[in-house]
Parts: C-alpha cells; sequence; structure tokens
C-alpha cells in the first residue's frame, strides 16, 4: 500500500488541481465551506477508486503491487472485472475506516485473505 501512494499522491494533486479550476467560482481553499470540503475528498476517494479499479481489471495489479510480483485475481484465476474491483475497493475503504479490521482479519484467516478479498472472492498471488 505504501508504494501505491505516491502514484496516489500525484492523481490527487490533477484531481485537486481540476477541482479547483470547475470550482474557482465558489470554493476558496483558505476557507472551504464544508459541505465543498466533504466533496472535495468524495471526489479524491472517487480518483483512487478510479486508479485501484482500473489497475485491478487492466493489469490485475497497482503499480504497488507489480513491484512485490503480485497479482489479484478471483478464486477461479480469471481477471477481476469491473463491479468486483469496485467493490473490493469500497470494502477496503469500510475496512480502514475501522482501524484496519479487514486487514487484521488475514492474520487468522486459513487462506491469509483480507476481509474484502474473502467477501469478493479474490485472492493475491504471487507472479
Amino acid at each position: 500500500m505504501f508504494y501505491d501512494l505516491f502514484p496516489l499522491l500525484g492523481l490527487w494533486i490533477v484531481g485537486a488541481g481540476l477541482w479547483v479550476l470547475v470550482f474557482h467560482d465558489i470554493y476558496d481553499p483558505q476557507h472551504p465551506q464544508p459541505a465543498l470540503r466533504a466533496l472535495l475528498g468524495a471526489w479524491l476517494l472517487a480518483v483512487a477508486g478510479g486508479y485501484f479499479v482500473a489497475s485491478w481489471t487492466r493489469l490485475g495489479a497497482t503499480i504497488g503491487m507489480r513491484a512485490w510480483k503480485l497479482k489479484l485475481v478471483r478464486g477461479d484465476a480469471a481477471r477481476v472485472d469491473a463491479r468486483t474491483a469496485l467493490v473490493r475497493y469500497l470494502l477496503a475503504l469500510l475496512s480502514l475506516a475501522v482501524l484496519g479490521a479487514g486487514f487484521w482479519y488475514a492474520l487468522f484467516d486459513p487462506e491469509r485473505r483480507p476481509w474484502h478479498d474473502r467477501v469478493c472472492g479474490t485472492r493475491m498471488t504471487r507472479l
């Protein structure tokens, strides 16, 4: 996950720049309104989701996963489809929101799969 932070930072900078271009008349970065700040956060989560879903469906791996020679596949070793990748991303976010409980679950799972992989029927494999 640490390796994927670097491409995400670049995407978030571009995403925030697009946000400012679109909402430059009503968004004041020095004094943002709470609703617009929340919408910006949701937009940046959507940008991150686009990165993960596109990476998992096209290549089976993000940049960080490729560095560690990992690939995401379905239980039958087939490619992950966009719906499954999106659900996996949303469940991983939920898992992080509850102090990483879904990731800690992997320590006790017999197949070492985190909760979102167990629910989506996906798994990580080594290349």
